[in-house]
């Protein structure tokens, strides 16, 4: 089966009644655990980013004290799977703020980690390339932000 374009799902959501629609969120919440994640965020977390935030935070220090330090490899593949949780939460948000302050942390966490990510060269590249990606964000938010953020990022980078 072939998806139809935004356009055409908007236009025919817009024919539905208010009871239809309810029936098909539902159903789609069925299907995958991030439409549910992601309704969950729309329904009840998105009016208070501040504790969404906080709520991120929590498990990302979470899943760094479960990471599986036996070997390098493993070490890595934990890391990048809660680099990769953090992107999905920053996907639910859509807010530039939101997601600075998120890699921020991630970065943060990777920095102090121990064992020290200097000893892989393929963390330090993650870790380097998520530096970059957050000084380009820094520049599309506003002012003050920008230089809130900015003071964060010069100390990650020392």
């Amino acid at each position: 089966m072939k998806a139809v374009t935004a356009k055409e799902l908007k236009q025919e959501l817009g024919r539905r009644t208010p009871n239809e629609l309810l029936d098909l969120c539902l159903r789609l919440a069925r299907f995958k655990k991030e439409n549910k994640e992601l309704l969950t965020y729309l329904l009840f977390e998105s009016s208070d980013e501040f504790s969404y935030v906080e709520n991120v935070k929590t498990e990302i220090d979470q899943q760094f004290d479960l990471v599986n330090k036996k070997t390098p490899y493993l070490i890595k593949k934990s890391i990048r799977k809660i680099l990769q949780n953090t992107k999905k939460y920053i996907r639910y948000s859509l807010k530039k703020e939101t997601e600075v302050e998120l890699l921020i942390y991630f970065c943060t966490k990777l920095k102090n980690f121990k064992p020290s990510m200097h000893r892989n060269v393929r963390l330090q590249n993650m870790y380097i390339k998520q530096i970059e990606m957050i000084s380009k964000k820094i520049e599309a938010l506003h002012e003050d932000l920008q230089f809130d953020f900015g003071e964060e990022l010069r100390a990650l980078s020392n």
